[in-house]
């Protein structure tokens, strides 16, 4: 098997393994999922609110998980721990799901997204931005995006910091999906430059200060 088929199997299966846990633990404030393939295993992070729903009575939730990883999705040897999470405003799984759940109780979607863009930008997010897709105020399906602070688009820091978020959620007019994309306060800004001075080795001093004085005697 070439090397870019092993790269999608293994985008595949942790995309799967995403999606399961996301339904299995939205009752423990699911907020993603850290997957490392290891040859002496693969190790789990997930990341939740609720850390005790994720582990359950003696264990037995998180037991149950990991049969469900090694039977169902094939991971080898799985090694599950969980991770609280501390800021929950910064994590953009978490909002996404808040959102899907206000938007599922009646709430109007600009107005649980304008509440989201201030909770976030209020935990010392740089930026946030978030898409609401579905049919919103008519028959026809849109998208409706609000955004506040810096949100990098391409290049080394979007693919560094950025994190995105999804969650969909059924309601009486159909499906509509949320996704939310946080740049969260450690990240550096687009425009900071840092200067690193160079110390001039030994040779360099030396070899400066004798031309120098070769100088002034010419």
């Amino acid at each position: 098997m070439s090397s870019t088929k092993n790269i999608l199997q293994s985008k595949l299966k942790k995309a799967e393994i995403h999606e399961y846990l996301a339904e299995r633990l939205k009752d423990a404030g699911f907020g993603g999922v850290d997957i490392f393939f290891t040859p002496m295993g693969t190790r789990v992070t997930i990341y939740a609110m609720r850390p005790g729903r994720v582990i359950g009575s003696r264990g037995r939730t998180i037991k149950e998980i990991s049969e469900e990883l090694e039977k169902r999705f094939g991971v080898e040897n799985p090694n599950v721990t969980v991770a609280e999470i501390e800021v929950p405003e910064l994590n953009p799984q978490v909002m996404a799901h808040r959102i899907a759940y206000s938007l599922q109780r009646g709430v109007r979607h600009r107005r649980v997204a304008f509440w989201a863009l201030r909770r976030i930008m209020e935990a010392g997010a740089r930026g946030v931005e978030i898409e609401i897709s579905g049919k919103l105020t008519s028959a026809r399906h849109r998208t409706e995006k609000f955004s506040a602070g810096i949100m990098p688009k391409s290049g080394d820091l979007a693919l560094k910091y950025v994190k995105v978020g999804k969650a969909s959620v059924l309601l009486k007019t159909g499906v509509f999906g949320v996704k939310v994309k946080i740049y969260p306060p450690d990240a550096p800004m687009p425009e900071e430059v840092k200067v690193v001075e160079m110390e001039p080795e030994k040779g360099q001093e030396g070899e400066g200060a004798e031309s120098g004085e070769g100088a002034q005697g010419a």
